[in-house]
Parts: structure tokens; sequence; C-alpha cells
């Protein structure tokens, strides 16, 4: 006989679970008791947006499900944001929420709420467990669902009088991966098409990737000469000084490469759905019917179409299908190989930093600086705003599981991504970046780092404002001020109150040795750039914005 709160943690075990993020709450006391003689780490967060958003990061970086515990109500209610992103990411996450006692459901108790209501379109399945002998099936099953076809989250309520049930139940077994494998009669139809292209493009996306198919990817680029773009804030997906990268399909796309796109005759969609923000609002590929000649490869049947209508739909994860197609070799020379080279050229042209802008702090020479001295295992994670385009556009992503950040533009999100990441590979260089308004979405998580010794270094841009909000209201509604103007603690003070390091650069010479002080201190650290708001872009000021010049 065992509680539901030992036959939770017994499943998750089972499934081979090594950590979970929380924050704790007395509805799921019966799971915490349990975890206590788990070899389970557990990491207690101080917000649980930020606790869904750690799980979230450990499934984008592993393939396997980012574990997550929560109280009842405003727990739930706080770890939306992070189901919210693994669900647009399609990232395999598991949510536990404590639940009110049976007794007490449908009378609006305290903090009760209905989760399939709440999260019903937002998470890939939502369940109640009411008999705690069902504890090992639901659980091996919300392993299956998280990771199967289109990864996404589940989330799972959990009564408080069930958890501390005992019953006998069976012993939990772990879910069987399902993979899905393309047709040879599909491959025979690809390379028909190859070889009758003149212009092919290869878009990389989504998630279901690991670090040995975008090995194969790079050896299917080689064979077939093929320049290689990746989808919005997927771009650990392809090395980006191999000679057939071709660049980013994310915001403020180069327009060279926006061309290329369009003028293309083929196009190889590998594992993404290609939403509004990849496509540049469905002008690179329309939708429903885009003017190229689609080949659309999804572990998902039910992306196949949903957006775009492919001429050939191959439904089978990115792994499977590199693995299959890695061994078909073109017959002879490519039409298009000599345009390869050109693609990446246009790449490198457009990813070096600009060296000068407005005010006493240069981005482009920060971010030359990290180029020459992050490792090309370090992973950088960011949230959304106008800074992440420095990350974007002139970081050049070189390994697997080097990446996280959020495609559904989730701002928040570095920070605690970075903890998270620095818990799962503690020997690697772990870098945030964040603005203002970003780490202060979530930027209390750094007592989280400090408090398990997870020596991140978190890069704040501070310009003082709600920098994409703003160039978009000076663009739309020019010096009509409204609701962007922020006024911040001393970031580097408060990374020491955290018990973290502190630095503070307010001219490009200082950040070197700031970070280099920074990274060696062996603490979570702060690094914060005032930055002058009138560098609101790379290329454009906000002066120029507001003036339409």
């Amino acid at each position: 006989m065992k509680t539901g709160g030992q036959l939770i943690v017994d499943a998750l075990e089972a499934n081979g679970t090594d950590r979970i993020f929380c924050v704790p709450g007395e509805s799921y006391l019966a799971v915490l008791d349990a975890l206590h003689d788990s070899s389970i780490r557990t990491i207690v967060c101080r917000q649980e947006g930020g606790a869904a958003m750690m799980a979230d990061c450990q499934g984008r970086l592993t393939g396997k499900p980012g574990i997550c515990f929560v109280t009842r109500g405003p727990g739930a209610t706080n770890a939306s944001a992070g189901i919210h992103i693994a669900m647009q990411d399609s990232v395999p996450l598991i949510l536990f929420i404590g639940q009110v006692a049976s007794h007490a459901k449908e009378r609006e108790a305290f903090q009760e709420v209905d989760y399939k209501r709440f999260f019903g379109d937002i998470a890939k399945w939502v369940v109640e467990i009411d008999d705690a002998s069902r504890i090992p099936e639901f659980v091996t099953r919300a392993f299956a669902v998280a990771t199967s076809g289109r990864p996404g989250p589940v989330v799972i309520s959990l009564p408080e009088d069930m958890l501390t049930s005992e019953v006998d139940a069976p012993e939990a077994l772990p879910h069987t991966p399902v993979e899905t494998y393309p047709g040879e009669a599909e491959l025979d139809a690809l390379e028909t098409l190859l070889a009758g292209a003149k212009r092919p493009f290869v878009i990389l996306g989504g998630t279901r990737w690991n670090a040995e198919a975008v090995a194969r990817m790079h050896q299917i680029a080689e064979a077939w000469s093929l320049p290689v773009g990746c989808s919005f804030r997927r771009q650990m997906l392809f090395d980006h000084l191999h000679p057939n990268y071709a660049g980013d399909v994310g915001i403020g796309i180069n327009p060279k490469l926006a061309a290329a796109i369009k003028q293309a005759d083929v196009v190889l969609l590998i594992g993404g759905r290609m939403g509004e923000m990849p496509s540049s609002d469905y002008t690179l590929l329309k939708s429903p019917y885009p003017d190229q000649a689609l080949v659309h490869v999804h572990a998902d049947a039910g992306e196949l179409g949903r957006v775009y209508r492919p001429t050939l739909a191959i439904n089978a994860s990115p792994a499977a299908f590199v693995e299959a197609f890695a061994k078909r070799k073109p017959a002879g020379t490519s039409a298009w190989a000599a345009e390869t080279p050109r693609h990446h050229a246009a790449y490198l042209e457009w990813s070096t930093p600009p060296r000068t802008g407005p005010g006493a702090v240069q981005m482009g020479p920060i971010m030359d600086y990290l180029e020459k001295v992050l490792p090309d295992d370090a992973i950088l994670t960011n949230g959304a705003g106008n800074y992440a385009t420095w990350v974007h556009r002139f970081h050049r992503f070189r390994r697997f599981a080097t990446q996280g950040a959020p495609t559904s533009g989730s701002m928040g999100y570095g920070t605690p991504a970075a903890v998270a990441a620095k818990a799962l590979f503690p020997d690697r260089t772990v870098v945030a970046f964040a603005g203002d308004g970003c780490f202060l979405m979530n930027g209390q998580e750094f007592a989280t780092a400090v408090q398990h010794d997870l020596p991140i270094v978190v890069i704040v841009v501070n310009n003082g404002i709600y920098g994409t909000i703003r160039m978009h209201q000076e663009r739309e509604y020019p010096g009509r001020v409204v609701g962007t103007d922020l006024k911040n603690p001393d970031f580097a003070s408060l990374a020491r109150a955290y018990g973290g390091h502190g630095e503070t650069v307010e001219n490009t010479a200082e950040f070197a040795p700031a970070f280099e002080r920074a990274r060696t201190s062996g603490k979570p650290a702060i690094v914060e750039i005032r930055l002058d708001p009138e560098a609101i872009t790379p290329t454009r000021t906000m002066t120029q914005i507001r003036d339409k010049s």
C-alpha cells in the first residue's frame, strides 16, 4: 500500500525524471514528503511562471518532459505563462497541480479552478486523477502524450485527498517512445522534386531533433549542396559557420534571405510549422497555397495541410526523416550548387555587427567580444524585446542544445531558462540576455540560481523603456509616449543583494573586464549594460523611427 504522493514520485522515477522545478504548496504536501526519500533533485523556485519556464527549457534542450509542480489556484494560473510557451513552441512539459479535496469540488472552494477549462486550449492534454490506483497509468500516459507527434505540455490535477489516500497500485512502467519514419515512396518523390529543382531551399524548425540528427542534416546539406535556414529561435539546429548556412528565418529577416525563399521553386520545411513570425506574416510562404512547391516534414499528421497545402507531405519526426534521407545521394552535381556559397556569404555580411551607434555603449563590439570568448557549447537564453535582436542576428550558434528562447515571444523567459540550463549542464557556460523590462518579469529566479549554486551570467540591457513597444509606438503614434517608460533599480546592486556578483557597464570598454569578472566570480552574476534608448535597433535610431527617416 502506498499513498498517492508516493505513487506520483515512483511513476516519475520510472520514466527517468532526475529533477523537478516547483513552488511548494499545501495542496501537494504528500508529493513533497515522497520526494524527501527520492533521488529526484528538487529545485525550489520563487514564482510558478519561472518554475514552468525552467521546466520548458529542460524539455527544449533534452527532448524529455520538463517536470513542474505548483499549488492550486494562483499557483496554477501563474504557471500558465510557461504552459503557453510550451504549447506554441512544441516543447514536452508536464505540470502537476495540487487541487482542492474531492469533497469540496464544484463549490468554488478555496483557490478552486476547473483546470480542464482553464488549460484546455493551451495544453495537449488536461486530466484530473481521482483514483490514486490509476496514477501509474496516467503519469506514464502523460509522458507519452507530451513527447509524441507534435510535443507539448500536459497538465495533471491532483486532488489533495487523493494524494494522501493509500492504495494498492501496479508498479509504474516507463512510456514507450514513438518514432514516425518516412516511407520510401515519399523519399523517392522528394528526390524527384529536387532533381527538377533549380532554386531549392531548406528551413529547419520545431522540436524532436537531437545532436545526431543535426549532424546528419549537415551531411545532407553537403551531399545535395542545399542552402539551409533556421526558423525563428531554432538557430541551434544548424552550425552558422557551415558553408551551407543561409541565415535566420525569423523577425527582421535579412532581405536577401527573404528574397531567396520567395524565389525558391522547392522549399523543404523540416519539423517547423512556419507560423506568423518565421513566415513574415505568411508572405515567405503564402497560406494556404504557397508559390513554391512545399515539402513539409512533420511528426504530427495534424500539422500537415493545416496552414499550408504541401506539394508533398511527409509524416515523420525530424530525427527519423534525416536518418532516412541521409542515405540518399544526388545523381550528379546540383544545378544550384554555385548559389549556396553566395547565400552563406550574404549571411556572414548580415551577421557582422555594426561598430558604431548612439550613446557611450556600442552593442556591436560587445557582441564581437562575446563571439571571441564564448565556447561553442555555451548556452544562450533570452526572453522577448528589441535587445534579443543582438543575439538572434549577431551570435553565431554552432551546436545543438545551445539556445533557450521562446518562439512564442514571451517576456521574462531568459533568466529562469538559464537557471534550468545550468542545472542541466553545470560544466557549460550559460549566459542569459534580458532587457530591463524582461528581466523584472521573472528576475526573482536569480535567487533560485543563488540558492542552488548555479553560476549563470545575466546580461541586462537597460535602456529604461519597454523597447519593442516604444519602437512600435514611435512608428505608429510618433511623439505620443504613454506607458513605455521605466524607472529601474541598480541591477548590479540587486545582484549583490541576492548574494550574487554585480557589474555595471556605462561605456563599451568596460564590458570585457566586467564580463570576465562576472564569469570567474563563481557566483550567479548580473552585468548591467546601460544602453542609450536611441540605440533601439542595430540599424535605426529612435529619432529616425519617430521621424520616419
